[in-house]
């Protein structure tokens, strides 16, 4: 019998005092159950084993260098459709050459006629098949193109410094800054005398990412480091604001300065601006042209009218019915810090001039090293504010006059000037990437960025948080869906994704071959992948869990404000920057929705009406001061806040007084001198530091709300928490690669636990749970990255000890072999079915054909089943599987279905006979193998056609792929189990 006397440490206690609901106000107030399952329920329970179209998987569908047809477009989408896709974003770009690859052949231009009447038929397509549709509004990366003009460019400031002799009338030509692209327009011209520096002085640490000329970095760097520089040293400034003067009007168009400048020598600076020279990136052939200023409204508008409103308008109807939405790509384009009206955004975002801080680009110290570098904080940050209201904000509203949303990847992970929260207030779908495992990105903190994306859906309100899916570098066609793609999506679910976007799925017309054209990265999907056909039930899994997923609502404890500071892009889920894992969840809100937070009944609300208990601060100690306001309005109208206090105001807006009013106000919440561990009522509110928010809450009474009962294999899980309908939805996921048993402990009583199996679509109740007044224990057992939805459905007052929730399987026979193999002639495999003795992978075998062969293989046995295994439920156990992992298993002429999850079981209850069995087992494996073999051969003698090419050396290198059905396969049955079923009363400590 369970007990919650098996639950280890804080968490027994907390198991009988700590029950609290998503939406409890009243911590010790404990569930109650609310009658029958909903009607909403209900129509998810009939919708499971087939859920709707509009739940389904989508793609990039890469348009590889234009290089498509008519023919290509309709094969792609209807097999979209066959495979219960929702729809996919039509991605003109190239990058087929990237790595050393060969190019793929140009078609036409991104929006020339020729491109458009294939964009048509495939609308045209798409509304036939009942799919819907996107469109990246470039050719490539980022928005640009080869009709940007210079004027519309990225641009970046640029100076030249001299030296001039006052007491006199001055006349110098000043040295034109360097420019790029022959393109430099004026700012203006400042002056400052000059004075004798420490020769020791070091200079502004990090000044180019402060500056925000180079990117800080490709996976969501923490960019806190640049709010603090050196020490200050003496006399190491170079002016004081005040002595900086403007000298432009002295300036003649030919860069004569003619000036009766005052006694004493003096600073020049001629600062102007000139173009990064940012291109687009992976363009397809005939679109390679500058990137647009995304600090610009005018910039942005001019580029949508020449190369977007065109394309929008030839489709009439069907745009904002089957064309739903537009995309752009991840910033990639380095950094920009410039734009003709930058100086008036400046001043209107931070009410100061900024011209006398200019020289702190050049590396100038006015007044102090801390107001310059707060200086570069509020630089950096309206830059950051120029991005989103003048290039997203108004691409969402170019959009909707279309009756369109957009879902940019507007937020990373390349760390250029950007709030990535503040950027997604202006989508309708908030999009994300994520990688499957590869040398470019081995590490969970830069392949997984969905926990922003996540975040700023649950705090603006919005329902659908999208990825692109599965993006990896290096080898090509080396993939196992239950090792490598399954466990990294479902940790992206669990950190909130709810709609995959497949990275990539090419299209590739017929006279291309097969595997054909192909990106330079990402897994590839599409029905040219030799597993297509048993494709069927991975898509269907992913269609469950985002149905699902797509119906709730979050559930957290925990809201963390990140800061205020450009760039600021949250990383993944693991890094945990509120203190809240294990056992609760979180989520991240920046200073926009900061400021807009609400409380209601002791809970903090954000304007997409997700609420919390606990909002956490940064612990780096600094804040805007408008932050630090809210903060105390909230504690005052009851909100529980934990953070140390924060020392510094790390900006020049509001100047002195700011400053002040800062310090005064931190004091009065935190006191001038705190303990490094507190806590003090502040209004209706309280305020906590020195501690993680997990340690705060589980001082609080409140249980984690998800925790395993004292087992270390628990370790491995992952989850997250939805409510749908008033009812508790967990998603958990088994992230070890090795079968997993634990008891869970979930924050939910009252109700009965079911377990929603998306892999097979079946629903069932649990038999075995144990109930107390505040939480619900199961026992749980996943295979090798193994997930499953517990859904707390029926009222239920007590817990049950029938029969186990996840009953054992013991063999019964195995099926060692032989086996007769028949391969694939027209993919190098022998005509003659070949006898495998043993099971064993194909690259060990004698024959090239079939160490080198790719596709199918159909292996053949023959068994005998006494009478004993047909009276009872029996399953076949195929053990392991090469490479991708799939099989299709026949019985006796019946058709079994396709396995793809470990252990790779399937009943055969029914098929099973007395006497001689006909086993059937059709393995696949990707093409990796057969294009490493072809890639030594004279392209005359080869059965494959790509442009991937081959690597040898270094990190990317191929390496050949184990391949084949390799067992042990093994005929199971269940032990018998007692179906008796005893209930156990709620109490608040059990015990044995």
């Amino acid at each position: 019998m369970i007990t919650l006397a098996r639950i280890s440490g804080v968490a027994l206690a907390l198991a009988a005092a700590g029950w609290s609901s998503a939406n409890a106000t009243d911590k010790d107030e404990p569930p109650v159950a609310s009658g029958p399952a909903s009607a909403k329920l209900d129509q998810l329970r009939s919708e499971w084993l087939d859920p709707p179209r509009e739940s389904g998987v989508r793609c990039w569908w890469w348009w590889l260098n234009g290089n498509v047809t008519e023919e290509a477009i309709t094969t792609d989408l209807e097999a979209m459709a066959d495979r219960g896709f929702s729809g996919a974003v039509i991605f003109d770009a190239d990058g087929s050459g990237q790595k050393g690859n060969a190019t793929a052949p140009a078609g036409p231009m991104f929006g020339s006629k020729r491109w458009t009447e294939l964009y048509l038929h495939a609308l045209r397509e798409a509304e036939r098949l009942n799919l819907t549709l996107a469109l990246s509004i470039q050719s490539g990366w980022n928005v640009g193109g080869p009709r940007v003009p210079p004027d519309d460019a990225a641009k970046r400031v640029t100076w030249s410094e001299t030296t001039v002799s006052g007491g006199q009338p001055v006349k110098h030509r000043l040295p034109v800054p360097p420019r790029q692209g022959d393109y430099y327009r004026e700012i203006c011209v400042l002056a400052w005398p000059l004075r004798e520096l420490p020769e020791d002085r070091p200079p502004i640490r990090d000044l180019d990412l402060k500056a925000a000329t180079r990117e800080a970095g490709g996976a969501a760097p923490d960019c806190r480091y640049l709010l603090d520089d050196h020490p200050p040293t003496a006399g190491e400034w170079d002016a004081q604001p005040e002595e900086v003067l403007d000298v432009t009007r002295f300036v003649d168009a030919g860069g004569v300065l003619r000036w009766d400048a005052p006694h004493g020598d003096w600073v020049v600076l001629r600062v102007g601006y000139t173009l990064t020279l940012a291109e687009v990136s992976t363009a397809s052939n005939d679109w390679q042209g500058l990137v647009i200023d995304y600090l610009s409204e005018e910039a942005f508008n001019k580029y949508w009218a020449d190369s977007v409103a065109p394309v929008l308008d030839a489709a009439g109807p069907l745009v904002g019915t089957v064309l739903t939405h537009l995309e752009t790509d991840s910033w990639e384009c380095g950094s920009m810090n410039w734009s003709p009206r930058f100086a008036e955004e400046f001043r209107s975002f931070n009410g100061y001039d900024l011209k006398p801080y200019l020289p702190v680009l050049a590396g100038k110290i006015i007044g102090t090293r801390a107001a310059s570098n707060a200086f570069l904080a509020d630089f950096r940050k309206t830059i950051g504010h120029c991005i989103s209201e003048n290039h997203y904000r108004v691409f969402a509203e170019r959009a909707a006059e279309y009756g369109l949303g957009i879902h940019p990847e507007c937020s990373g992970p390349h760390a250029g000037p950007l709030d990535g929260i503040k950027n997604y207030g202006h989508s309708d779908l908030v999009m994300t990437e994520f990688w499957a495992p590869s040398p470019h990105r081995p590490a969970d903190s830069d392949r997984f960025y969905v926990k922003q994306s996540s975040s700023a859906a649950h705090i603006y309100g919005k329902r659908l948080v999208g990825a692109e899916s599965f993006t990896t570098i290096g080898p090509h066609w080396n993939d196992c869906l239950w090792r490598d793609q399954k466990p990294a999506m479902d940790y992206a679910f669990c950190s909130g994704l709810n709609t995959v976007f497949f990275h990539t799925f090419t299209c590739s017309p017929a006279y291309m071959g097969l595997p054909g054209q192909e990106y330079f990265a990402g897994t590839h999907v599409s029905p040219r992948v030799t597993w297509w056909e048993e494709s069927g039930p991975f898509m269907d899994y992913i269609n469950r869990v985002q149905h699902l997923a797509q119906k709730g609502k979050f559930v957290a404890d925990v809201l963390y404000y990140y800061g205020d500071h450009v760039p600021n892009i949250a990383s993944y889920k693991g890094s945990d920057p509120a203190g809240a894992l294990p056992g609760y969840d979180y989520d991240i809100t920046n200073e926009d929705v900061l400021l807009r937070l609400e409380v209601a009944g002791g809970r903090i609300v954000t304007p997409g009406g997700t609420s919390y208990r606990l909002l956490v601060l940064p612990d780096h100690k600094v804040l805007s001061l408008a932050a630090l306001e809210k903060v105390n309005a909230l504690l005052h109208n009851g909100a529980t806040v934990l953070g140390p206090k924060p020392e510094r105001l790390v900006s020049l807006v509001g100047g002195g007084d700011a400053q002040r009013e800062f310090a005064a106000l931190a004091d009065s919440l935190w006191g001038e001198r705190p303990p490094e561990r507190g806590r003090r009522s502040v209004g209706a509110g309280s305020l906590a530091w020195g501690c993680s928010s997990r340690e705060l809450l589980l001082e609080e009474g409140v249980s984690p709300d998800f925790a395993p009962a004292g087992t270390d294999e628990a370790a491995g899980f992952e989850y997250v928490h939805y409510t749908v309908d008033g009812h508790d939805v967990y998603f958990v996921s088994n992230q070890a690669g090795r079968r997993a048993s634990a008891e869970l402990v979930f924050r939910v009583a009252g109700r009965r636990p079911e377990f929603w199996d998306p892999a097979t679509g079946s629903t069932r109740p649990a038999d075995r749970f144990e109930m107390s007044i505040r939480t619900t224990t199961v026992p749980l057992t996943l295979e090798p990255h193994g997930s499953v939805f517990v859904v707390f459905d029926e009222p239920a007052s007590a817990g049950m000890n029938g029969a186990p929730n996840y009953p054992e399987w013991h063999e019964v026979d195995k099926l060692a072999g032989p086996w007769d193999v028949q391969f694939d002639s027209r993919w190098g495999g022998p005509v003659e079915p070949v006898r495998f003795e043993k099971l064993a992978s194909w690259l060990e075998h004698p024959l090239e054909g079939i160490r080198a062969y790719s596709g199918r293989a159909t292996y053949r046995h023959t068994f005998v089943a006494d009478s004993s295994m047909i009276r009872r439920s029996i399953a076949i156990e195929l053990g392991d599987i090469k490479d991708v992992g799939v099989a299709r298993v026949r019985l006796n002429g019946v058709d079994l279905g396709v396995v793809w999850l470990p252990p790779f079981r399937v009943e055969v209850t029914e098929a099973i006979q007395s006497g001689d069995n006909e086993l059937e087992v059709a393995v696949v494996n990707s093409w990796h193998n057969r294009v490493m073999a072809d890639a030594e051969l004279p392209p005359e003698q080869r059965l494959t056609n790509t442009n991937i090419r081959v690597v040898h050396k270094g990190k990317f290198r191929w390496e050949p792929e184990d391949a084949g059905l390799l067992g042990p396969v093994r005929l199971v049955t269940q032990v018998a189990p007692n179906r008796k079923i005893t209930r156990t009363a709620a109490r608040a400590v059990e015990s044995d």
